[in-house]
């Protein structure tokens, strides 16, 4: 399987197989017809506010990662996550679009990670979180 970065705004290739927008808004001037996005995301884009304050600067891009990982744990962003998951695992080619000018430091980059590591999705977020509230459950207090 292979995973790729790639930013909206650049030509699609043949050897892009899926492409998947993650960002939450579509990207400037980019018409859909010529983006051939097969799946846009917008549940795995970071928050607004989480956006506005990382402003890309490069030396707060450890910090944003923990904190975007903190909101893939939200049920909305789970299920997306499962999606991408599913169809990293399914398909032999895998294109994460972006739009941001940064290619080392944005969103796409740490989704790119959870799947080349195929890391499960944090463990509070949606059927993990179901299956160790109930192993919880079941363990004696002290």
């Amino acid at each position: 399987m292979s995973i790729e970065l790639k930013r909206a705004y650049d030509p699609p290739s043949v050897r892009d197989g899926k492409r998947v927008l993650v960002d939450r808004l579509w990207p400037r001037g980019v018409k859909k017809e010529k983006a051939r996005v097969d799946l846009w995301l917008r549940e795995l884009a970071p928050s607004s506010e989480l956006r506005k304050w990382f402003g890309h600067r490069a030396e707060y891009f450890s910090l944003f990662r923990k904190r975007y990982l903190k909101e893939l744990a939200k049920p909305a962003a789970s299920a997306a996550l499962e999606q991408l998951y599913t169809m990293a695992r399914k398909n032999h080619a895998l294109t994460l679009l972006y739009a941001a000018k940064d290619a080392a430091h944005n969103n796409a980059v740490v989704l790119k990670e959870l799947l080349e590591g195929m890391r499960k999705p944090p463990s509070s977020s949606g059927p993990a979180r179901e299956v160790a509230a109930r192993g919880r459950a079941r363990m004696p207090r002290r």
